[in-house]
């Protein structure tokens, strides 16, 4: 694609790779920032170009720690500062997505609170991929942009040419996501039926469904410690399935998530690039989502719709 003068691309920190990748498939140089940090931990961002009229984006995935977070509410807040004419959040990883209600009394809910810090920074769009729950879009009184990762994950799996194919979600909760991936892959369904001891520790599980004889993929959102995911593979192969594969947009892979995966039954599992992963894993691959959200980027400078992006 041409270079369009009327918008700019920034980057924090930890995104820089994926936000290097989104300028090359939009064909733009990656703004200039400079991150100053100070020897208590304190830094303060500074655009080293004049970004006055622009159309910003800035790309930044808020996943542990808070660093990343406080980068891009920094950001947000320096190119209002430098007359911005709009401010646009790329944030293919919102995290404190967990924290979207109540679940027990006096506790918070983070992913409200997030929302409204970027709202009073002054962020003006989001856009975002797979939210752990669809309404925090309702959180944010500026336009979201929720894209999902089955644009690049479903010809991924496709590519498998796997016979006797079934889609299996982890848990319930993510039984929405799981059923339309089987639905436009045209294959059965099955279910973990689970029950968490606290939280990141699965107390009991239970399969609702069949798998014998099966080639089963898990969907989910996320991994974090892979305690439910992994469980899943191993009661599936104990179950008679001929493989256990998974596919989960965020590579959050905290803790002892690796050793998890690569002493499971499963033969490899799929994330989106939305989060850097350092750790190796020989099981472990991962897809780039740059093009996605270069295309959208560049469908929301040119005012056109979005919605023919989605697979499902």
């Amino acid at each position: 694609m041409s270079e369009n003068n009327s918008f700019l691309v920034f980057s924090g920190t930890k995104t820089r790779y994926l936000a290097e990748k989104i300028c090359a498939s939009l064909g733009c140089p990656l703004g200039n920032l400079v991150m100053t940090r100070f020897s208590d931990g304190e830094f303060v961002v500074s655009y080293e170009q004049s970004i006055r009229g622009k159309d910003v984006f800035l790309v930044q995935s808020t996943f542990p720690n808070s660093d990343n977070l406080m980068e891009l509410l920094l950001m947000i807040d320096a190119a209002k500062r430098a007359s911005a004419r709009n401010i646009i959040a790329v944030i293919p990883y919102f995290g404190w997505a967990r924290q979207d209600r109540k679940d027990k009394p006096r506790v918070s809910i983070g992913a409200k609170l997030v929302a409204d810090l970027l709202s009073v920074a002054g962020v003006n769009r989001i856009i975002t991929m797979d939210l752990h729950a669809d309404q925090i879009q309702g959180f944010f009184d500026v336009p979201v942009d929720h894209l999902y990762a089955s644009g690049v994950l479903l010809p991924y799996l496709q590519s498998l040419r796997l016979e006797d194919m079934v889609i299996a979600s982890p848990d319930v909760g993510g039984s929405k996501r799981a059923n339309t991936y089987a639905k436009y892959l045209g294959c059965p369904l099955v279910l973990c039926n689970k029950t968490r001891a606290r939280a990141n520790v699965v107390g009991s599980m239970q399969i609702i469904g069949d798998v014998k004889d099966k080639n089963v993929v898990i969907v989910d959102d996320m991994v974090d410690t892979a305690g439910t995911i992994t469980k899943a593979a191993d009661i599936m192969k104990e179950a008679g399935a001929k493989s256990v594969r998974a596919c989960a947009s965020h590579c959050v892979m905290s803790g002892p998530a690796t050793e998890r995966v690569e002493a499971s039954a499963l033969e490899e599992i799929v994330f989106t690039d939305s989060i850097p992963y350092t750790d190796r894993c020989s099981k472990l691959k991962q897809v780039s989502v740059a093009d996605m959200l270069a295309e959208t980027i560049q469908r929301v400078i040119n005012n056109e719709s979005i919605s023919n992006q989605y697979l499902v």
